[in-house]
């Protein structure tokens, strides 16, 4: 079995453009639906501190 950290002094190779174009499609979509997911749901960290800077007020 060949070792495979030999291989990171070697030169990088090119993608094909396909496979580079498929990538990038995915990660935008992914993006998307995080910031989706994040546009719709509560946002429980800033919530916990504002209730314990309250508290904290009072």
């Amino acid at each position: 079995m060949e070792n495979p950290f030999k291989q990171i002094n070697q030169p990088l190779k090119e993608v094909p453009k396909e496979l580079k174009s498929k990538v990038m499609h995915d990660i935008a979509m992914a993006k998307l639906l995080m910031e989706l997911a994040e546009l719709f749901s509560y946002n429980i960290g800033h919530i916990i501190d504002s209730v314990t800077a309250n508290r904290t007020k009072d």
